[in-house]
Formats: structure tokens, C-alpha cells, sequence
């Protein structure tokens, strides 16, 4: 197998052994890096809601009637 038949990834880290069809320059490395984070943050905003909807509902004590 050569170079050409294994894929290849683009990298949002600024690196001068990217060939040069795969650099990216500074603008779009934030924007990406930007937009990483936000998929981050909503997946761990998910996982967060996912834990709270499977936590055991929590008991109050029954109050009596009678003050």
C-alpha cells in the first residue's frame, strides 16, 4: 500500500507536516475548535439530563394534618 491509498484526516492543530491540500489556516482552525466545544458542552448537557431522568425520584417524609 502507498501514502495515497490510507485516509487521511484533517487536523485542527496548526502542524507543518499536514500535506498542504489538508492545512487549514487560522480562522477556520477556531471555528472548528469553537464548534467542537459546543458539541461537547450539548453532549455533556445530555448526558447530565440523561443521569437526572434515571436517578431514583427522591421521597419527602408525609406531613401530618394536624398542626
Amino acid at each position: 500500500m502507498n501514502e495515497s491509498e490510507f485516509p487521511q484526516q484533517l487536523t485542527l492543530l496548526p502542524s507543518s507536516d499536514v500535506p498542504v491540500q489538508f492545512r487549514l489556516d487560522a480562522d477556520t482552525r477556531r471555528r472548528g475548535i469553537r464548534h467542537v466545544s459546543e458539541i461537547r458542552r450539548l453532549l455533556a448537557e445530555r448526558q447530565a439530563a440523561k443521569q437526572l431522568d434515571s436517578a431514583p425520584p427522591v421521597r419527602r417524609p408525609i406531613r401530618s394534618r394536624a398542626a
